[in-house]
């Protein structure tokens, strides 16, 4: 599971850069600001697998 919720924050992460650096070279801030919120919430889905892989050691 914990594998996958991982995966799933990388994707976001990429996903919402992609979307940020598009939204920015064709001025579009709607774009860049969703972009930018995709790429938090896979940083923070991110972070909480690492703080539960810290708790488990």
């Amino acid at each position: 599971m914990a594998g996958d919720q991982k995966a799933k924050a990388k994707m976001e992460q990429a996903k919402g850069k992609a979307k940020e650096t598009v939204g920015r070279a064709v001025g579009n801030e709607k774009l860049t600001a969703e972009g930018q919120a995709e790429k938090s919430k896979g940083d923070a889905r991110q972070a909480k697998e690492k703080t539960k892989d810290t708790f488990k050691r």
